[in-house]
């Protein structure tokens, strides 16, 4: 579980609630290849009675198959379209005026579509923003938490959208979810152990694109990985955690090793420097270098939680007839 909370994102949750009452659409933008982890919960709740247009930035960086799945489960729930974008490409970002318009219904002639636009750090919503507005106005950069403070833009279609500051949860309770945000660059990297994130990393994109993990790096064979038995015991006096490895069923620290021992990362002596590896996969994963790549599927979304009545745990069995 990781946990934080800087002052400025406090901040920023009480501005979103207090402008809500005067928007008609929200714009959530995530990262198109991570978009359930890259989704905020805590802005799930928060605007849950406004239509919402899920935009999925970094299209060009995802897998298209696993693009159009998302935008299907999107497109599938009430009062909510989702739109797969290059943030950058002015063409595709044409048509988020009118989707805003067909979400947003009758609103009167004499105003403006009061959008609200949400995200995570680091997700492009501020390179959105200055895309859709035609010049710079947000400021971007590569470091989450850029934006620190509300802005209003007003954009062509009769659209006018309020900028909001990124917003992290409390707490990532879903671990997966926090590694992928860290592979990503959405999390900084200080904030899980880097070479940690690199593993789980090398893991995951065995699992998934075997064959553009081999390719890139030169790798013979991807080291299967048996879940250690001893665990549950090492971790007895505290929550137990999810062995990501297990799930991957990949070695991801002999694959991390190979790939650092094959870009420079061999120190004298035969040691390999695992920091080394973890920087040349990480920097290449968040910039295209493997390929269009996505971390997750709808079918990665973990269920909901079933909750008991209260009272369930204390009724008697029934009795036999």
């Amino acid at each position: 579980m990781l946990g934080w909370y800087p002052g400025h994102m406090n901040k920023a949750r009480r501005q979103i609630t207090e402008a809500l009452p005067e928007i008609d659409v929200v714009i959530e933008v995530l990262d198109a290849r991570l978009p359930y982890s890259s989704a905020n919960p805590m802005l799930a709740e928060l605007t849950r009675h406004k239509p919402v247009l899920k935009i999925l930035s970094r299209a060009d960086l995802a897998d298209p198959e696993r693009t159009r799945e998302w935008v299907a489960y999107f497109d599938a729930q009430p009062d909510m379209r989702a739109l797969a974008v290059t943030t950058t490409n002015a063409r595709e970002l044409k048509r988020i005026p009118r989707l805003c318009h067909e979400l947003a219904g009758a609103v009167r002639a004499d105003r403006d579509v009061r959008v609200m636009v949400m995200g995570i750090p680091n997700v492009g919503k501020s390179t959105l923003i200055n895309g859709l507005a035609g010049k710079s106005i947000a400021k971007t950069g590569n470091e989450p938490a850029v934006t620190k403070r509300q802005q209003k833009v007003r954009i062509g279609g009769h659209v006018a959208l309020i900028d909001t500051p990124g917003v992290l949860w409390p707490k990532i309770e879903d671990q997966a979810s926090a590694y992928r945000l860290a592979a990503s660059g959405a999390i900084r990297d200080t904030a899980i152990d880097y070479v940690d994130v690199a593993v789980v990393a090398a893991a995951e994109l065995a699992r998934r694109y075997p064959e553009a993990l081999k390719a890139r790096y030169k790798l013979k064979a991807l080291p299967g990985y048996q879940a250690n038995p001893e665990a549950a015991r090492v971790e007895a006096d505290g929550p137990l955690r999810v062995d990501l490895l297990a799930v991957a069923g990949f070695d991801g620290h002999a694959i991390l090793a190979d790939i650092a021992g094959r870009r420079g990362g061999l120190r004298p002596g035969g040691e390999v420097d695992l920091h080394r590896g973890a920087e040349v996969l990480l920097h290449e994963l968040r910039d295209g270098k493997l390929g269009r790549l996505s971390l997750e599927t709808p079918a990665d979304i973990p269920p909901e939680p079933v909750i008991e009545p209260d009272g369930a745990d204390d009724a008697e069995p029934p009795h036999d007839a």
